[in-house]
C-alpha cells in the first residue's frame, strides 16, 4: 500500500482503538516508498523501489505494556493485533518507570513534504546516475555512488485522543570518485528534502576534482593541526556529540555533561561563546515532524546558546522524576554560523589541513566524548590560501567538545545526512589543535 491518506489512516487508527478492552491503548500507522539506483565502475549494478507499511500496537494495563505489529489492514487482522498486545501486556512484569500515553495535543503542520521528491522517476535515478558516471569516464575515473528518494508517511492515534497525519520526503546522494590506479579518492554526498535544486553534474566535478588532486598524497608527521572540516566531516563529531545530551545520563554521571558530585552542567558554559545549536521542527531547510517519538508536540528551543547548555533531553519518566519539564528528543539540529564558504576559509588560511570527510568514527572515552575515526576521500595540506598537495589521511584522536572550544572560524551551514533519527544543519568550520595520532594508508 506504501502511502495512506490521512482518512484512510485514520479509519484504520480508529477501529484499533475500538478493539482494545486496554487501560490505554496506542497505535501507530507508518509507509513509505522508497526508489534507488547504485552504481560502481561506472555502471549501474542496481536499481528498485521498495513500498512497505505496518501498523504498530502498544497497551497497557496498569503498568504492564504488550506491542504487537502487523501489515494486515483487514478487520480481522487489526483485532488479533490488539488481541495478541493485550496478552503480552498481561503477562508482562511491571514497568517501574511506566508514564501514561500523552493527552490530546495540537501539532503545528512543518513542511515535510515535497511533491518533487515524490514523483522521481526511475528515468529520474536512472539520468543522475549517467550524469555521475559520464563525465568520470570521459576522464578515465571510476565512479560509485548511491540514491535513494524516499516518500513516507506517519499516523498515531491513542485512546486519550492525540492524533497526528504527516507525510515527508527525502533524498539522499553519494558518489565516490577514483582515479584509475586507486590512488586518488574523492567524494560528495547531498541531502535533501526537496529534490528540485540538486544538479548532479555540479557535485560530480567537486568529487573528480578531489580525486585527481589527491593522486600523488605526501605523508605529514601526526600531531597537532589547524584544520578546516568541511560539514559532512564536523558532522560526524558533533552527531556522537547530541547523544549524549540526556540529562538522565548527565545526572547519573555517565555523560560529559555530568557535574562533579552530582547533577548536569545545565546553564553552564561548556564551548567557545560562537557556538550555538538550536532544533526547529519547521525550519525552512530541515523540516521535521511536529511531534517526537512519544506524541508529544515538539518546540523550537536551542540546545546551546553562546556555548552555555541551553536545554537537555529529559524523559518523562525522568522529568517526573526531577520534577523538570518534559523534553523530548529533537528531530534536528542547527548550528550557527557566518556565511563563508569551505573555499573562503581556505583562502584565510596560512597553514593547515582541509579534511573532506571523517569516517569510521567510534567512542574512546564517553566522559569526554574522546572520538577516533579516519580522514577519507580527499585530505589537502593548506599554505597561503591554497591547497598545496594532497597528504595521507590520519587517524584521529579528538573530542568535539575540545574541538568547539577552539574554534577560529565558522562558515555557512549546510544540510548534511547522519544517522541516530535527528538531522543536521553543519558549517565548514576552522579549528586550532586538532589531533591526528598517526598515519594510514588507505586513500
Amino acid at each position: 500500500m506504501g502511502i495512506m491518506t490521512e482518512a484512510e489512516a485514520k479509519t484504520i487508527l480508529d477501529k484499533v482503538l475500538k478493539f482494545s478492552t486496554a487501560d490505554e491503548c496506542t497505535a501507530q500507522l507508518t509507509g513509505s516508498i522508497e526508489g534507488n539506483i547504485r552504481f560502481a565502475l561506472n555502471n549501474v549494478s542496481t536499481s528498485g523501489v521498495v513500498s512497505d507499511t505496518n501498523l504498530g500496537v502498544s497497551v497497557a494495563f496498569g503498568r504492564r505494556v504488550g506491542t504487537s505489529s502487523t501489515n494486515d489492514f483487514s478487520d480481522a487482522s487489526l483485532a488479533r493485533a490488539v488481541k495478541r498486545a493485550e496478552e503480552l501486556a498481561r503477562l508482562a512484569p511491571e514497568n517501574p518507570e511506566f508514564i501514561p500515553a500523552v493527552e490530546k495535543q495540537v501539532y503545528k503542520p512543518s513542511s515535510t513534504f515535497s511533491a518533487a521528491t515524490a514523483a522521481i522517476t526511475p528515468e529520474q535515478r536512472a539520468d543522475i546516475a549517467m550524469a555521475s558516471i559520464a563525465p568520470c569516464r570521459s576522464k578515465s575515473l571510476i565512479a560509485a555512488g548511491f540514491l535513494n528518494d524516499e516518500q513516507s508517511f506517519v499516523a498515531f492515534a491513542n485512546s486519550k485522543g492525540a492524533f497526528g497525519y504527516q507525510r515527508s520526503t527525502e533524498m539522499d546522494y553519494t558518489c565516490t570518485v577514483r582515479t584509475a590506479d586507486g590512488r586518488g579518492s574523492g567524494w560528495v554526498a547531498r541531502n535533501l528534502q526537496d529534490s528540485t535544486p540538486f544538479k548532479p553534474a555540479s557535485d560530480i566535478e567537486i568529487a573528480m576534482r578531489k580525486a585527481s588532486a589527491s593522486a600523488e598524497a605526501q605523508a605529514l608527521e601526526p600531531g597537532k593541526y589547524t584544520v578546516i572540516l568541511e560539514p559532512a566531516a564536523a558532522s560526524g563529531l558533533i552527531s556522537f556529540m547530541f547523544n549524549f545530551f540526556d540529562a538522565r545520563a548527565a545526572d547519573e554521571g555517565r555523560s560529559f555533561l555530568s557535574k562533579k558530585g552530582g547533577g548536569n552542567k545545565l546553564g553552564e558554559q561548556v564551548y567557545d561563546p560562537r557556538v550555538s545549536f538550536i532544533s526547529d521542527p519547521w525550519h525552512p531547510d530541515l523540516a521535521v515532524l511536529p511531534w517526537d517519538g512519544s506524541g508529544r508536540a515538539r518546540e523550537k528551543m536551542a540546545m546551546v546558546e553562546n556555548g552555555k547548555i541551553a536545554n537537555l533531553m529529559y524523559s518523562p519518566y525522568w522529568a517526573q522524576k526531577q520534577g523538570k519539564k518534559v523534553v523530548g528528543r529533537p528531530g534536528n539540529i542547527i548550528m550557527s554560523g557566518g556565511t563563508k564558504s569551505t573555499a573562503d576559509l581556505v583562502r584565510e588560511t596560512e597553514r593547515g589541513i582541509l579534511v573532506t570527510r571523517t569516517w569510521y568514527i567510534r567512542m574512546v572515552d564517553p566522559q569526554t566524548v574522546l572520538l577516533t575515526g579516519l580522514t577519507r576521500d580527499g585530505t589537502f595540506y593548506i599554505e597561503n590560501g591554497q591547497l598545496k598537495y594532497p597528504v595521507k589521511n590520519f587517524r584521529f584522536n579528538e573530542s568535539p567538545v575540545i574541538m568547539l572550544n577552539n574554534i577560529d572560524d565558522l562558515g555557512r551551514p549546510v544540510r548534511v545526512s547522519e544517522g541516530g533519527g535527528m538531522k543536521y544543519m553543519i558549517p565548514p568550520m576552522r579549528v586550532r589543535d586538532f589531533t591526528f595520532t598517526s598515519l594510514s594508508d588507505a586513500v
